[in-house]
Parts: C-alpha cells; sequence; structure tokens
C-alpha cells in the first residue's frame, strides 16, 4: 500500500513527553470528549497531569466514556459559549496550561447552521482567551486548534502558516476569524497563545461518520455501501490521531523554551491524497478492493483542494509524524472492529 509520504517509525504515544514535563501540571481541556480531546486527556493522565475537562453533551458510547476518563478527571458541566464559567474554571483550578478544542467541527452542519457555529468557534475562542488573559501569567502556554480550512482557498499549495487566512464558507469563515483573535491577544496582552493548523485526523474513536475514514470503515463493517459526497477528487491530507497529540504536547512543552507565543504551525502529513483514493486505500488495507463505492457529487461549501506543508513544524520543533500509513489505518480499523462488535454485543443482550 502507498506509504502518503510519512515517516515508518512505530513511535508510542506514550513516548513523545519528556522529562516528566507533564507531572503535576494543572491542564484545561475544551472539547475533551472529543476525538482529539479523548486521545489527548487520555496521554496527559499518562504522564500525570492533572485535567479539568469541560463537558457540554455526554455521549455514553464515546471512547471517552466507555474507557471512564470522566472518572479520572475534573469534570466541568457547560459550554464555551459561557465566559464567566470559563473564568471560574481556570482560576478556581490554576490553569497553568489551556488546550482549546471545543468546537463545531463538521463543514457540512456548519453550512446549514452558520449562526451556532460561528457562536461556537469564534465567541467561544475569545471566551477561552478572556478567562486566559485575567489570569495571566498563571497561564503559561495556550494551545488553540484551528484548520487548515482558515487559509480558505488559494491558488499556492501546499499552505504555509504565512498564508493569508482568507476562509469564505461558514466553517472556514469560523476558524479564520478565531484564528486573527488568537493573534490579538497575544500582540496586545502578551498572552502565551500557539495555534495549530492540521489535516484531516483519523484514528479510534472518532463516531462523526460522515467523514470519509471512519464512514468507510462503518459501511463495510455493516455492509452498506460506502458513499462519498464530493466526486472523489478533492485532494486533502491525513493525520494519524496518535501524531496529533505528539505534536500538541511538543508545541504545548516549547512555547517558552523556543519563545513560540503568536506562532502557528501546520501539522499534517505533507502528503495530499484523493478522497477516492483514501477510500480506495481503506478498503485495500480491509481486504475488500472490489466494494463498491457510490459517489454523489452532493457536497456543498467544501474547497475542492487543500493540503499542508509541515516545513516548519520540522525546522522549528523537530517534529514529523510516528506512524506510516499502514500502521495508523490497521489501528484504526482494529478499534473499529473492536467498537461495532461491542455495539452488537449489547444489542444481543437487550
Amino acid at each position: 500500500m502507498e506509504s502518503m509520504g510519512l515517516n515508518s517509525k512505530e513511535g508510542s504515544i506514550e513516548e513523545v513527553s519528556q522529562g516528566g514535563f507533564w507531572k503535576g501540571k494543572n491542564v484545561f481541556i475544551t472539547g475533551c470528549t472529543g476525538f482529539l480531546g479523548f486521545w489527548l486527556t487520555k496521554h496527559l493522565l499518562q504522564q500525570g497531569a492533572h485535567v479539568v475537562g469541560l463537558i457540554r453533551d455526554e455521549v455514553p458510547m464515546a471512547a471517552f466514556y466507555r474507557e471512564n476518563l470522566h472518572q479520572r478527571i475534573t469534570v466541568v458541566r457547560g459550554d464555551v459559549e459561557n465566559g464567566t464559567l470559563l473564568e471560574r474554571v481556570v482560576g478556581e483550578y490554576a490553569i497553568d496550561t489551556v488546550f482549546h478544542l471545543a468546537a463545531q467541527p463538521i463543514v457540512t452542519v456548519a453550512y446549514h447552521n452558520p449562526i451556532a457555529t460561528f457562536k461556537a468557534n469564534i465567541e467561544g475562542t475569545w471566551n477561552v482567551l478572556e478567562a486566559c488573559r485575567r489570569h495571566h501569567p498563571q497561564v503559561k502556554r495556550i494551545i488553540v486548534a484551528s484548520s487548515d480550512k482558515a487559509y480558505g482557498q488559494q491558488k499556492k499549495l501546499p499552505y504555509t502558516e504565512d498564508a493569508e487566512l482568507r476562509g469564505t464558507h461558514p466553517y472556514d469563515v469560523s476558524k479564520s476569524c478565531a484564528d486573527l483573535i488568537c493573534g490579538t491577544y497575544v500582540t496586545t496582552y502578551g498572552l502565551p497563545v500557539c495555534v495549530t493548523r492540521c489535516g484531516n485526523f483519523y484514528g479510534g474513536g472518532d463516531l462523526n461518520f460522515n467523514r470519509i475514514v471512519p464512514g468507510t470503515i462503518r459501511s463495510v463493517l455493516l455492509d452498506e455501501p460506502v458513499v462519498i459526497r464530493s466526486d472523489g477528487t478533492p485532494l486533502r491530507d491525513y493525520l494519524y490521531i496518535k501524531d496529533a497529540v505528539y505534536a500538541y504536547c511538543m508545541l504545548a512543552e516549547n512555547i517558552e523554551a523556543l519563545g513560540l507565543p503568536g506562532e502557528a504551525f501546520n501539522f499534517s502529513s505533507g502528503t495530499p491524497v484523493s478522497v477516492l483514493d483514501i477510500t480506495r486505500m481503506i478498503l485495500n488495507a480491509m481486504g475488500k478492493p472490489d466494494y463498491p463505492v457510490q459517489i454523489m457529487k452532493s457536497a456543498c461549501g467544501e474547497i475542492q483542494d487543500q493540503y499542508l506543508s509541515i516545513e516548519k513544524a520540522q525546522r522549528v520543533l523537530g517534529w514529523m509524524p510516528r506512524y506510516g500509513f499502514e500502521l495508523g489505518i490497521h489501528e484504526t480499523i482494529m478499534w473499529y472492529q473492536n467498537y461495532f462488535a461491542h455495539l452488537r454485543a449489547s444489542e444481543s443482550k437487550e
């Protein structure tokens, strides 16, 4: 199978933080029950951090709950639109590190519900940063999850971090705005903020099955047609979720040491692949190369081609993806096989 240009080193996620950096740190994670939030929370707990997690909705089948992480962290109920709550959390729990991951993350949802997306992604970001401003310099590092969508559609590819932020569709605009707000809080108030702009994450635990990787795996496991909403030609790059955790932790650990406040970093595979090709690669990995694929050509508000340069992350942080696609997709498929087997077993007992 094609490797997508990834480094083939099979690094364990537990190896990414050196020297006990996170032991005893008070870390606040918004969006902790989400796909990235689950894996980041799990890793930081393993590293000895004290994690406070903001939870809006309880999703019992989410990996976060299935692995009982809610019993191992301090849970705060609420959402990022509640600025008063966020300020209380940062102060009351003496937070020194913030990972702001909470967002409305689905492009099609943003297309149909722009105002809710703007409130979650833009207002939510300024609320988090304002809470940190009021408790600075107690808060020493803030990582805000932006997106490759913040760049909008541009002729020059791959995107580099100095490219203009010019989203046009609702989701893209929400990320462009949040990204610019981060810059304001760095320049005006000196907050130690860094922004991540990542490609498409994949891995076990993603229950948004309208995304191409989990959706394709789910369809095969349930013996349903694989559906591609676009015409299959858009180019994207994909990053295994454990490599994403590696990136976020490495960036946070180096904000002070390398003087990085105000910097943005792209994290991804560095190698684009079409939607149809990634679908075929997944089917090949599942031993189903001839599985039927329906191409709907119905996607709305999607950018045709977008992929990222990771040269800056390599040069400044020494970061590279540690998982080849073969290993990443193998672990991902196994996770969903276990997930759906568990669902079937639970249903048979009812």
